[in-house]
């Protein structure tokens, strides 16, 4: 007799890639690992070349990139870049497949995604907002916490591709609340980090073991996930940017004007906006966040 042959599994979707920076690059070669057909667009060639060398196919333009396939993906700046990348005669909506499925994983404003899957219903494609956190670490471990907003039904044909992505995948309702709830993501680790700068400045004034200090409070009441990937880069003032002070200054201005359209107040989160905007008025925006670090040091009387 012979064996029966074995059940085919489903295809998986054919997946385009716009934007490969920081995030993108390995957010996407993880798909490539998981099996994924990638496609991918971004303005700078390196970066296309680094997505060819691990498997992916670089497109010429976002509407060569969307043009077959079944998810497309944004992992852009900000707003601007989004409706830069979504609309128009070369953008996402007027090249891509109606039914394709659309998941931008940016970090934008709120309203921006609600009118991006509104736009995206008249042209008969679906959209979800996903926007990460977990930074650079996160991205290339694949451990990433994604908030997504949109429709369930949509949400749960993402869901392998989001797996594929992040440990924690959640959705927090309509269009529009996975950047809502990626605001106040980011409201929490500005203000973390702040607080853990301030510390660091503190123990050394003091003359305590630095190292032995941070480890003792990233077991206790005072660990977080902020202090638990920062601490070396406290302790070496390796500034590499893994989130950029630029893009958190970006995301705090977000989570300032929705929380003033709704009628929240944000004290302790206004004053860690304004030292954020302070550092990059000092020429340190294209550094980590955790150079809020230089700005208690430069408070303090140190010379940075």
């Amino acid at each position: 007799m012979s064996t029966p042959a074995a059940p085919s599994r489903p295809a998986r979707p054919a997946i385009a890639w716009i934007g490969l920076g920081i995030m993108g690059s390995p957010m996407s070669e993880n798909l490539i690992k998981a099996g994924y057909d990638v496609t991918g667009y971004t303005l700078e060639r390196d970066k296309l070349d680094r997505l060819a060398a691990s498997g992916g196919t670089a497109a010429g333009s976002v509407a060569e990139a969307v043009r077959d396939a079944d998810v497309i993906i944004t992992m852009v700046p900000a707003s601007p870049q989004v409706e830069a990348v979504a609309y128009g005669p070369d953008g996402i909506l007027e090249n891509a497949r109606p039914g394709a499925l659309l998941i931008d994983m940016s970090s934008i404003t709120p309203q921006t995604s609600v009118d991006l899957a509104a736009a995206g219903r008249r042209k008969g494609i679906r959209v979800l907002d996903a926007p990460v956190s977990g930074g650079e670490a996160g991205a290339i471990e694949a451990v990433l916490s994604i908030m997504v907003g949109g429709d369930r039904a949509d949400f749960d044909e993402a869901r392998p591709i989001f797996e594929a992505l992040g440990r924690t995948i959640v959705l927090c309702g309509p269009h529009g609340s996975g950047q809502t709830v990626k605001a106040a993501n980011q409201l929490i680790v500005a203000v973390n980090i702040q607080a853990c700068a301030e510390a660091v400045v503190f123990l050394e004034k003091s003359g305590v073991d630095l190292r032995a200090a941070l480890d003792v409070l990233a077991g206790g009441l005072a660990g977080s996930t902020v202090l638990t990937r920062k601490k070396d880069t406290f302790l070496r003032r390796d500034f590499k940017p893994g989130f950029r002070v630029d893009l958190h200054h970006k995301d705090m201005g977000i989570v300032t004007d929705a929380a003033r359209t709704v009628g929240a107040a944000l004290p302790v989160g206004a004053v860690v906006a304004q030292l954020l905007a302070s550092l990059r008025a000092q020429g340190d925006g294209d550094l980590d966040h955790s150079a809020l670090l230089r700005g208690v040091e430069r408070l303090s009387g140190a010379q940075v």
